[in-house]
This record gives C-alpha cells, sequence and structure tokens, in this order.
C-alpha cells in the first residue's frame, strides 16, 4: 500500500498501522508533498496521499477515483497570504494585477473567497495571472484569467514590479518590502476563524477507490493512528488547528465547496455528504466510524 504524507511523524504512525493489519506499507518519498497529487488523482499512484482540499473537490467534480479520509494534515489562517509591494490595499484589488501559482491552488481559492465575501471583490474586474496548471486532468481556468509566459515565475514577477499583487503561501520569499494587503491580516484572520468556527484547511488525506475495495482495514487503521498522532499534538484554543473526522471537517469543506464553485475552480457545486457517503460505502462503515 503505497503512502504519501509529508510530515514524518504522520507517515510513521500511519505506515505501522497498515503493517499491524497484514498489508505492507510502502512510503513514497515525493517532495513538497504537492508534487504526488496529480498522480494520484489522475493515475492511482498513490493508495492514500496528502492532497489539498480544494484538490479532492476538483477531483470529485471531474469523476477521479478519489475519496476523503477525514484528516486535516494542514491547516493555517490565510489572510495574510496577499501582499504587495506599494501602499495599494486589499480594496484596491479591483483594476489591478494579481499573481497566484494556480488558479485551484487552495490558499488562492481561500484568499479570494474572502475578497468576495469580506471585502466585496469583484473577482473579475482584476488582472489575474496563473503559473501552472490544475493537478486534475479535465480542470481549466475560468476565460477571464491569463496564463503567465512558458518559463514566467511567480516570485520574480511580483518582485520586480510585474504584479500589484500576488497571493503566495509556502513560496512567498523574504525581502523586507513585501506587506499584506489585509489591514492587521493575523487578527483578521483569528476573528473570521472564531466567527466561523473552523480555521481553513488546506491539506487533507486522499484514499484512491482501489485501495478502499483491496485494503478497507489497512485504511481504518491509518486514520485512526493519524487520529491519534494529532490530537495528542493538539494546543488548546478556541478553533482546532488539524480538526480530525467528518463532522469536524465539515464547515471548511462546505465553505471551500461554495468558493470554488463561484471561482470556477470547479465544475459543479460538490456537496459534503456526496463525499461522506462515497467514502464510508466504499470503505463499507458508517459515518460514525470515521467522525461522522
Amino acid at each position: 500500500m503505497k503512502l504519501v504524507l509529508g510530515r514524518d511523524d504522520l507517515a510513521a504512525a500511519a505506515a505501522t498501522a497498515v503493517r499491524e493489519t497484514g498489508t505492507e506499507p510502502e512510503r513514497l518519498a515525493i517532495k513538497p508533498v504537492h508534487k504526488a497529487s496529480r498522480g494520484f488523482v489522475n493515475d492511482s499512484a498513490a493508495d492514500l496521499c496528502e492532497v489539498a482540499i480544494v484538490t479532492v473537490l476538483q477531483a470529485v467534480a471531474h469523476g477521479k477515483p478519489v475519496l476523503l479520509l477525514p484528516v486535516t494534515t494542514l491547516g493555517r489562517h490565510q489572510h495574510q497570504t496577499l501582499v504587495t509591494l506599494t501602499g495599494l490595499s486589499v480594496a484596491d484589488v479591483p483594476g489591478h494585477s494579481v499573481g497566484v501559482r494556480s488558479w485551484s491552488q487552495t490558499t488562492g481559492v481561500w484568499m479570494r473567497g474572502f475578497l468576495t465575501e469580506q471585502y466585496g471583490v469583484d473577482l473579475r474586474k482584476a488582472d489575474w495571472t496563473t503559473y501552472e496548471g490544475s493537478h486534475v486532468d479535465g480542470a481549466a481556468d475560468p476565460d477571464w484569467v491569463r496564463r503567465a509566459p512558458e518559463g514566467a515565475k511567480l516570485q520574480t514577477d511580483f518582485l520586480e514590479g510585474r504584479l500589484d499583487f500576488a497571493i503566495m503561501g509556502n513560496e512567498l520569499p523574504a525581502d523586507d518590502r513585501i506587506r499584506t494587503a489585509v489591514d492587521d491580516a493575523r487578527q483578521t484572520a483569528e476573528l473570521w476563524s472564531q466567527a466561523q468556527g473552523f480555521i481553513p484547511v488546506n491539506h487533507v488525506v486522499g484514499i484512491s477507490e482501489r485501495a478502499a475495495a483491496e485494503h478497507p482495514a489497512a485504511v481504518l487503521a491509518a486514520y485512526d493512528a493519524l487520529r491519534s498522532v494529532l490530537a495528542a499534538q493538539a494546543e488548546p484554543g478556541p478553533v482546532p488547528l488539524h480538526p480530525v473526522g467528518f463532522e469536524a471537517l465539515r464547515g471548511a469543506f462546505t465553505k471551500a465547496a461554495a468558493y470554488a464553485l463561484e471561482q470556477g475552480v470547479i465544475p459543479r457545486a460538490v456537496d459534503y455528504d456526496e463525499l461522506v457517503e462515497r467514502s464510508c460505502t466504499a470503505l463499507g462503515v458508517p459515518p460514525a466510524r470515521l467522525g461522522g
């Protein structure tokens, strides 16, 4: 059973649990972990794989054999990811250029959702540039989004002034000129999460339909092991950073799906209960077995 998890502690726990069910695990060393998504979604190159929440939504919307295992491997605030080098603010996004690595990048979906929902921004009134496509075959950018020329780099275009804004998470370069476009971004993000009841989820765990059919006991054992590790590391606070279980993830998935549909990231609405039913049916368990 092929596993792709970015964190060593989670990968070790999952591998041990899988082995104890009589299935031999193999950890695929793919870094950064998002580079495993394309092979997992389109070719079932892994059986259990850390994937972005939007990748799961896109995969299901496009009929890929991907199921959700409700474990959060990466959650983080996102309001600080819209950055600028100038005196522009979030209110200035319309009429200006904005770059993002991929239109389907989860960080971008969250941040654009905030722009429309909190700040009343019409996304079509900004000049959007993307630098790569989706992990999911068949997904395409909206026709009002421009693809950068081959070889162009988001960080370079931003730092050299060819973009007024950029949305960047882990790829944000170190430069003292960079400032967040949202005032008091960290505090704004914390207040948003407290009001919503969840912190934006970036990465979860996906399983292939084949793995669910061939190794259901191993998949369930991996879920239990991942849940135990994350529960032991949970920090006190009003909103959990790594929610586990179908009900714990409902708010984040529902909001992300609404944002993704609004932005043309997915071609149809994806109801969260569809994800729950698909996973439970494939594994032969009731929702309660996976925190439902």
